[in-house]
Order: C-alpha cells, then structure tokens, then sequence
C-alpha cells in the first residue's frame, strides 16, 4: 500500500510503482540471474517522498536469506515535462529484519566473564578505576596499611573504581532487588555466615560463608539474603494436616447388645 506523502511529490512518481519495480528486478538480475529475479520483488509495501521532487518504492525482497528486507528504489523527475527517471536501487533492511549488531571497537569488545584460562587482559593505560599505590586512595584502609608497612601496590582502585564496583554488585545477582533476596527471611547483613569485607565499601558488602548456600564464595550485598539463614528454624510441625477431634455429646447412643 502507498503511504500519505507529506512532502507532496508529483502524483506520477508515487503512481510508478511497475516502473520502480522493473528496475528492483533489473538490478536483482545481476546477481541472481533473469528467471529468478522477478520472484525476488515481493509486493509494493509503501512510497516514502524523499523530497518535492523523489520518492522511493519499497517492495518485499523475497530472496532467502533476506527475511524482513525491502527493495528501495528511488524515483526522480526533474519537472512535469520532464520524465521519471531511476536514481538508485538498493537493498534496505525493514523493521523486522535479521541485522548484524553495532560495531564495537576491537579495545571494547572483550566483556565481563569472557576471560578465560590463560587469557591475559592488560588493563587500559589511563583506567579512571585505578590511580597509583603512592596517591591517597580516599580508603583509610588501604592507606593505613601502605603507612604502617612503608610498601604498598603499585596501583590501587581509585573512588571511581570503588564506586563502580559497589554499583555493579549492588544491581547485580547478589543484590537486594533479586527474587531470591525478596523471598529470604532475613537479609545477608545479619546471618553468622555473612564475612564483611574490608574498607570504606565494608559496610555495604561481604563474603557469602555458607557452602549451602547458592551465593557461597561470592561477594553479596548486606541486603541480599537466601533461604540458608543462620538464624533460620527448622519447621517442628506436621506437614500433614490433622483434623481435630469433635465430641458431639447431643447424639443419644444405643448400647450394643
């Protein structure tokens, strides 16, 4: 179907529709051959005005391997005497079809969890999450150590990296938000497992203890929690549920001989 223009061209070139579709099957000809080309331009799906003077007819590719793409073929005139010529042919992809992701740049295209044994992952030279060992790390922790010992790392986390840090465990699968935190009976900041970690993060954060646990050896957060609870009770009351018994002393019993 043809959609309303809005930049009003001239009624001949939104009426060219065979016209367009001759040339979709022209240039679809060079590549797939004459016999299978015309079964290459599907229906006419709309005209787009490209502006007072072009429209482009968009016809369903029916060629495998491009599900969802159209045929895009420009019309122009340069006058109302002047005839309706072809300016470009090209294949587009429509809304619903099958495209290959965003370029990432090589630098960026390694993801969390990607690692893996033997894998070597130099960290970028000007990384905000990290500032050298001898600068204040606004952690008096690690500043209170690197002074008592007179040494320290060579590079530490930075507020940034902390921050970022706290911020991705937080949302993460171990934080608060989680179905299994909301159906826990008490958060991870209160169970006997729960080893809080060092530093200015050591109030929000710790160390799951717990080998039962599904978050044992992971970093959660003090309200994260799970059904493993050290102060959970075990249940001392029947599974099965048992009637009480009824004495119904209105009924006049009859001795048995």
């Amino acid at each position: 179907m043809n959609a309303v223009p809005t930049l009003d061209p001239p009624t001949r070139l939104v009426d060219a529709v065979e016209q367009a579709r001759a040339a979709a099957v022209e240039e679809a000809a060079a590549d797939l051959g004459p016999q299978a080309a015309d079964g290459a331009v599907g229906e006419h799906l709309e005209a787009v005005p490209e502006g007072p003077a072009a429209v482009s007819h968009h016809f369903a590719a029916t060629q495998g391997g491009y599900q969802g793409w159209r045929w895009s073929v420009t019309l122009a005139t340069a006058g109302d005497d002047a005839p309706v010529t072809v300016s470009e042919v090209v294949l587009i992809p429509g809304p619903d079809a099958l495209v290959a992701p965003d370029w990432v740049p090589w630098e960026e295209r390694v993801r969390p969890g990607d690692l893996g044994v033997g894998d070597l992952l130099p960290a970028p030279q000007d990384d905000p999450r990290l500032v050298p060992g001898y600068i204040a790390s606004d952690d008096p922790a690690v500043e209170e150590v690197a002074r008592e010992v007179g040494l320290g790392r060579r590079l530490v986390l930075s507020r940034y990296g902390r921050e970022e840090a706290a911020r991705r465990w937080h949302e993460g699968p171990r934080g608060p938000a989680t179905d299994m935190a909301r159906a826990a009976p008490a958060p991870c900041g209160t169970c006997g497992f729960f080893f809080p970690i060092a530093g200015s993060l050591r109030g929000a954060f710790g160390v799951c203890g717990n080998e039962y646990s599904p978050a044992d050896g992971s970093v959660v957060d003090v309200g994260f929690g799970c059904g493993a609870h050290s102060d959970v009770q075990p249940d001392t009351t029947s599974p099965v549920t048992v009637a009480e018994l009824v004495y119904d002393d209105g009924v006049d019993l009859e001795p048995i001989r």
